[in-house]
């Protein structure tokens, strides 16, 4: 056992103040909440809080195409109708809209990624969280499933310079597609996704006979699951997949994807797991003492939201929070309760223990097929990625750089704020 976990967690607070649109589900303001509950309950106190760089172009680029990364950074919503063709090319549109400042939301909540992988390959922390990240939809060239960048991708692609084998575990009520994809050939990943399928719930994909191809054959993963599955069967499912990948895959780092659209009353959910049902499966995974890299991911009930990231982060610092949410900028979203703990939900179970056992059993044949860790030779690790110098001359000077883009280009380290009130102004619905 390792004595007190150093913990990193990675926070800007412009992430919350982007807007999606009126009718749509995914609310970035659900991370203002979560930052303005973990500071409630003084969390911050105990780890090392900092604002992520902004991810550079040429680092999104080390998995999406340079073309499709350059769009995300030219598109605005007043440009866009003159972009149709592109904009069917790269899957923009009503699940994944253009909004006011896009480009800047995908790199700060993919630097928080990449700069949680750095710390960690560094051996500056034992674990390192963002919340804001987890965007497990996005492929190499197109956005999806409210997804634009892949930051779980760009994390591992980090990880994998230090590491030979990478564990990719994911708990969103959605298969974690675009990081099973990116990986589908390799055995240097394993990816886990535990998720429900069938009924033609997003995004299809993710049956339990998905297992990888060529070198990846195997090293993919896929728990299908149905409707109201409950703590109990969850987590003892989760343990008893996780315990036997752990101990054939030997991973020498984890990332970790917490989803909480998989709690009960979800707005796009539909399963009955309380928070501490969700918490136990971070729980589980922190006693393997290896480097974990922790992100958010779907959830669109956004009290629980916050609530659930709040439990974890404190999980995560073995401490227990009390039921009782503390006075806080966000204070009356919790009404008229104001308690961290959400009832269980009611949708009845449709996972019956035989199914479980059957899905359980294929996971366990999948991976006998491996037998032992694979014997991946490591390569000389490549340096860190350096960001390359602005050469005024290639600026398009028709381009004036405003204050906004100046203050992109400032890398802020280590800074730490009690309060934001960027969201003032943008208040929306709960």
């Amino acid at each position: 056992m390792r004595s007190k976990d150093r913990i990193s967690y990675f926070y800007d607070g412009d992430v919350g103040s982007v807007y999606f649109g009126p009718n749509h589900p995914m609310k970035p303001h659900r991370l203002c909440m979560t930052h303005h509950l973990v500071l409630s309950y003084e969390l911050h106190q105990k780890m090392e809080v900092y604002r992520p760089h902004k991810a550079y172009p040429v680092e999104l680029a080390q998995f999406h195409s340079a073309d499709y990364v350059d769009f995300l950074h030219r598109i605005t919503p007043d440009t866009q109708h003159m972009f149709s063709d592109e904009l069917v090319k790269y899957n923009l549109g009503e699940d994944c809209p253009v909004f006011e400042n896009l480009f800047e939301f995908c790199q700060i909540y993919a630097g928080g990624t990449i700069d949680a992988a750095r710390r960690l390959n560094n051996q500056l922390c034992d674990i390192a969280i963002n919340w804001a990240g987890g965007l497990h939809h996005a492929k190499k060239c197109e956005a999806s499933g409210f997804c634009y960048i892949n930051d779980l991708v760009l994390g591992i692609l980090e990880l994998l310079k230090h590491h030979a084998r990478v564990l990719y575990i994911d708990i969103d009520v959605h298969h974690g597609d675009g990081v099973e994809e990116a990986f589908y050939f390799t055995d240097r990943v394993m990816t886990v996704s535990f998720h429900k399928y069938g009924d033609m719930f997003f995004p299809g994909t993710g049956d339990v006979k998905e297992t990888g191809e060529r070198e990846g054959k195997y090293y993919a993963i896929n728990v299908p699951l149905k409707d109201g599955i409950d703590d109990t069967s969850f987590t003892r499912l989760f343990k008893s997949i996780i315990s036997k990948v752990v101990e054939t895959y030997v991973p020498g780092a984890i990332v970790l994807q917490c989803g909480a659209d998989s709690l009960a009353g979800d707005r796009l959910g539909c399963f009955n797991l309380s928070i501490d049902g969700h918490a136990e499966c971070v729980r589980f995974v922190k006693k393997f003492n290896l480097p974990l890299l922790v992100t958010g991911g779907g959830g669109y009930t956004k009290e629980n939201v916050a609530r659930c990231w709040t439990v974890e982060t404190g999980v995560l610092l073995d401490t227990e929070l009390p039921n009782e949410i503390p006075d806080n900028e966000y204070i009356k979203y919790f009404s008229p309760e104001y308690s961290l703990r959400i009832p269980n939900g009611h949708i009845e179970n449709l996972n019956s223990k035989s199914y479980l056992g059957t899905i359980k059993m294929q996971v366990f044949e999948n991976l006998r097929s491996i037998q032992h860790a694979p014997g991946v030779q490591m390569q000389e690790v490549p340096p860190d990625f350096y960001i390359p110098d602005f050469d005024e001359d290639e600026q398009n000077p028709d381009e004036r750089m405003d204050q906004h883009t100046q203050d992109k280009q400032i890398q802020r380290d280590d800074e730490y704020y009690e309060g934001d009130h960027d969201n003032d102004q943008n208040m929306e619905d709960v």
